[in-house]
């Protein structure tokens, strides 16, 4: 297709007037969809409502791969977002302009040292894959471009202090990893030390990078993919007049919750005003606590049952009005009370339930059950006996959907793959067990999806 027909500054200049240069104050390695639909959405957002008013240099640091088509469209792309909120079908679109350049590390490298001087740069954020986050011995902050994130994060701050010198304490970066790694900021953190320790950096300039820069945990979640499915992304581009080879797609929801104490950071992250899904607090760690048992948790006790009962898709599952209460009764009445205590509140665990509800039944998201059963025997170790355990150390009785749930994961276990559960490998509880060996007796009488069907109703029944 020919240059006029592929989305650049001329069509979106066309449409809303005069693209204005913004200060370019966030340095981003990596050029994925999350980074581009969750913390880049945020700042664009911000923007518009002349609230930030700052751009995004991103770096590239796998390959030259993907640059050309940044190049083509001058840094602009579209973001489609499509899903439910409180049940209620959205489809939306929205023009980012908040990348000002994409910089090749391997080529380009001293322009990103530049900018590692600029006064305007206020903050680094990441997403390089949890296979990122790695100490590299061979990395230096002197010389060559170094081949991890961490040296070169580690370069930009090097240059950086150099550059400022006896002011240097006013001019420290926040740091944003969002790998999916428990406390990301921490662990990155403690890598940039290790090197520049080995690499016998001055003691200044360590003292700096301790005191003057924010290195925050963060949690983020959103589903972000690529193009739409063909027809319809056929569909936009006539109606559009052009292609974006860099559109994106995502649910609605979107959350980057950050932690910090420093009132400073905070006021820089001025973003946040514009989203409820930007959180900066304290502490991260009760939201991680709800993502993790009440989305992963759900998503894990349900698998089996899902997959045994027939449905292929979340989405599909949550169609058959029998499997969605059970789903809504695991979140709020089963899982959800193990959560309460002096940071989560009941509101806060019926609101979270009803973003996971309205997620699992979006549309336009093929989620696989196969998929989200995969290492389902680590999972449910990790995201979900703490929850059965929780009830035991209180003396209470384990739920029935928690028990069913787990009894459909010994049968899937058995069927599927000829592994036999040991129920003492997860608790040696006996009314546990208990309760277990009594489910999996009616589920190989009746099958899944009656059960399914008869606990829902004794549910109703009783309330």
């Amino acid at each position: 297709m020919e240059t006029s027909k592929i989305y650049n500054k001329g069509h979106y200049e066309a449409k809303n007037g005069l693209l204005k240069p913004l200060p370019e104050k966030v340095l981003q390695f990596g050029t994925g969809v999350l980074l581009r639909g969750l913390p880049d959405y945020f700042i664009n957002k911000a923007n518009n409502q002349g609230i930030f008013n700052g751009s995004i240099v991103v770096v590239k640091s796998t390959s030259t791969d993907g640059v050309g088509e940044f190049e083509q469209q001058d840094n602009l792309y579209h973001h489609v977002i499509k899903g439910l909120i409180a049940g209620k079908e959205i489809n939306e679109l929205h023009e980012n302009t908040s990348i000002s350049r994409v910089l090749v590390a391997s080529t380009q490298w001293q322009d990103i040292l530049a900018l590692a001087q600029s006064s305007e740069l206020k903050m680094v954020i990441s997403n390089t894959t949890e296979a990122g986050l790695v100490f590299d011995a061979n990395d230096t902050a002197t010389k060559s471009v170094p081949s991890s994130f961490p040296g070169k994060l580690l370069a930009v701050l090097w240059h950086r202090w150099n550059h400022f010198k006896i002011i240097a304490n006013d001019f420290g970066l926040i740091i944003l990893p969002t790998e999916l790694v428990p406390n990301n900021g921490t662990f990155l953190k403690k890598i940039i030390l290790d090197l520049a320790a080995l690499q016998q950096l001055p003691d200044e300039f360590i003292n700096w990078v301790i005191t003057s820069n924010d290195f925050c945990n963060t949690l983020v979640d959103r589903i972000v993919t690529g193009n739409l499915p063909e027809k319809e992304q056929l569909q936009l581009e006539e109606q559009l007049g052009y292609q974006d080879h860099l559109l994106i797609t995502s649910e609605p929801f979107a959350l980057w919750a950050i932690e910090t104490n420093h009132k400073s950071t905070v006021n820089e992250l001025c973003f946040a005003q514009v989203d409820p899904g930007v959180i900066i607090a304290p502490s991260i760690e009760k939201f991680r606590e709800l993502k993790l048992r009440l989305l992963n948790g759900t998503h894990t006790f349900s698998c089996g049952v899902a997959i045994l009962a027939g449905f292929e898709t979340v989405k599909e599952a949550m169609l058959d009005s029998d499997f969605s209460k059970y789903i809504n009764e695991l979140l709020r009445f089963e899982i959800g009370p193990t959560l309460i205590n002096n940071e989560i509140t009941n509101d806060e665990v019926n609101a979270f339930a009803d973003v996971v509800i309205d997620r699992f039944s979006n549309p336009n998201i093929a989620h696989f059950w196969k998929s989200i059963a995969m290492n389902y025997t680590e999972k449910m170790k990790m995201r979900n006996i703490p929850i059965i355990e929780k009830y035991i150390s209180l003396g209470k009785k384990i739920p029935e959907g928690i028990c069913f749930s787990f009894a459909v994961y010994c049968i899937y276990q058995e069927s599927l793959f000829q592994i036999k559960v040991d129920v003492n490998e997860f608790s040696l509880n006996q009314t546990f067990q208990a309760e277990v060996k009594y489910w999996i007796q009616l589920i190989q009488q009746s099958g899944v999806k009656k059960i399914i069907h008869q606990f829902v109703k004794n549910k109703v029944t009783n309330q």
